[in-house]
């Protein structure tokens, strides 16, 4: 029987002597470093974001100038129901033969108006008799501006998806900051839970090291007939017990490890999966004394949930100016300017009402060249001025469109409204947990002190032999409690602390974090 317990405790160790050589020591830095590296929820957030970015910056591509080019040929002949149809003896109409070209370039302003500035050109050549050049260069350029004075003045479909977009970005960005909180406060989390459960099983083998001491105490007793063979029975069992509360305590620490190694660990790790990390844990955290406005205050000022709330009113608010300015009437002011050249070779068919061939004017006389720099040289232009003013007997749809653009704005609201009123109940219920947790850390460790005393004194009445086996394991056991009523306050207060962080907005800022909005 001896022989068998033996050889059970060297396998034990022998395990447990594989296992430790198998450890990685990790730092809460190094944990929530690889998670922010090789989290997914961060990656689908860290690409929304970006895309969001480049949505922004796209949306800005309206103010862009836009170029229009055009250029076609063109040869008609068209019949003329008049005694003046210019064509030649015996033909129903004169044939035109033209090419022309255009260039536009089109510019949409900020304040909703759209400036045009154009240029066009055509070469054209007729048998007409009416036309005094053949072949004729004319030339055109010319600006106009139009800009709304009532509909769209404020606010148009442009402007409002540049402002949407901008929101769109500052929420994702938001939401970004986010998903990286949670997941380093979830780090956190299960970095301490893991350190917890390694020290359960600490405090499991070494339970089970005082139950083999007491069985190997007893058995010695037995075997000197200072015992009868019926007093081994009591430790023999508390020590099986006591191994399989140990087994558990090791699937449980097994388990928060995989699910430390689940946050921070990418597929791509094969490595760090099969390693056993082991958390460096200071004993004793400080304790700090939290003040309830200064805490609520930093929250609202720094929570991102509030950002990505603020970014929505933005979107809402925005929408409900363009519903509302698609509501009135439309009226624009535009104004225009051009100017025209013209010249070209006397047309061969050009005859005058008496049909006596018609002289061309030395000024029109020459090519394209000639045509453009009569634009400078002479008078002849076109100013227009004008209102254009519309408005659809009816405008259901738009009023529509405005009372549901109104009534998500008030929903915005209402949930910012929410929103603050939940972080600060996040902040008081995160103080209140921090506050208890540092009061189990000294009732605590008030209490191992005194199971320790407790479980000497009666190691001492056993020597003595005032004492039994019962009372001996039920002291062991009772202070196995009290280090794990101790591990359990230590580290709850530094989840505390870390949630504390987490309902004030600070943790990244604590934790040297900086968001980085570049996808990878």
């Amino acid at each position: 029987m001896r022989t068998a317990f033996v050889i059970v405790t060297l396998l034990a160790l022998a395990g447990t002597a594989r296992a430790r050589c198998a450890e990685r020591p990790l730092t809460l830095d190094e944990a929530v470093g690889l998670a922010l590296q090789k989290n997914e929820t961060i990656f689908i957030a860290r690409e929304s974001a970006a895309a969001s970015k480049a949505l922004a910056s796209g949306a800005r591509g309206v103010y862009n100038p836009f170029l229009e080019l055009t250029g076609f040929w063109r040869e008609t002949k068209q019949p003329v129901n008049s005694a003046f149809s210019g064509a030649p003896a015996g033909e129903g109409a004169p044939t035109v033969e033209s090419f022309d070209g255009s260039a536009i370039v089109s510019q949409y302003l900020p304040t909703g108006g759209t400036l045009l500035a154009r240029a066009i050109s055509g070469r054209g050549e007729t048998n007409g008799t009416y036309d005094l050049l053949s072949p004729a260069y004319q030339t055109r350029v010319g600006v106009e501006f139009r800009q709304p004075l009532w509909r769209d003045l404020t606010m148009d479909a442009e402007r409002v998806s540049i402002r949407v977009a901008d929101a769109e970005k500052k929420r994702s960005t938001a939401e970004l900051r986010v998903d990286i909180t949670d997941t380093v406060a979830e780090v956190e989390r299960a970095y301490w839970d893991l350190a917890a459960a390694r020290a359960a099983v600490r405090v499991g083998e070494e339970a089970v090291r005082l139950a083999e001491e007491q069985l190997a105490e007893t058995q010695a007793r037995v075997d000197a007939g200072a015992a009868p063979e019926t007093e081994i029975s009591q430790p023999r069992a508390e020590l099986e017990r006591r191994r399989g509360e140990l087994l558990g305590a090791r699937e449980i620490a097994s388990r928060a490890d995989t699910a430390l190694k689940l946050l921070m660990l990418s597929d791509a790790d094969p490595g760090l999966w099969e390693a056993s990390f082991a958390p460096e844990v200071d004993r004793d955290p400080e304790l700090l004394t939290p003040d309830r406005t200064a805490e609520m205050e930093r929250a609202l000022a720094s929570r991102p949930e509030l950002e990505v709330a603020r970014a929505v009113i933005e979107r809402r608010t925005a929408e409900r100016k363009f519903t509302h300015s698609t509501t009135r009437p439309q009226l624009d002011a535009f104004v225009s300017y051009d100017r025209f050249g013209i010249a070209g070779s006397g047309n061969p068919y050009a005859t005058d009402p008496q049909g006596n061939p018609v002289v061309v004017p030395d000024t029109y006389d020459g090519g394209w060249g000639r045509s453009w720099s009569m634009l400078g040289d002479e008078d002849f232009d076109d100013v227009r001025a004008g209102l254009v003013f519309s408005f659809p007997l009816g405008n259901d749809a738009a009023q529509g469109a405005d009372a549901a653009a109104k009534h998500a704005q008030r929903q915005a609201e209402a949930e910012m409204t929410f929103a603050r009123k939940s972080v600060r109940a996040d902040v008081l219920n995160a103080i209140a947990a921090l506050e208890t947790a540092g009061q189990r850390i000294e009732a605590a460790r008030a209490g191992r002190q005194a199971a320790e005393i407790q479980l000497s004194a009666e190691r001492d009445r056993y020597d003595a032999g005032m004492s039994t086996n019962f009372l001996v394991l039920t002291r062991q056991n009772d202070l196995s409690s009290a280090r794990l009523d101790e591990i359990s306050a230590n580290l709850d207060y530094r989840v505390a602390r870390t949630e504390l962080a987490r309902a004030t907005g600070s943790l990244l800022q604590q934790r040297g974090v900086a968001v980085d909005e570049t996808a990878r």
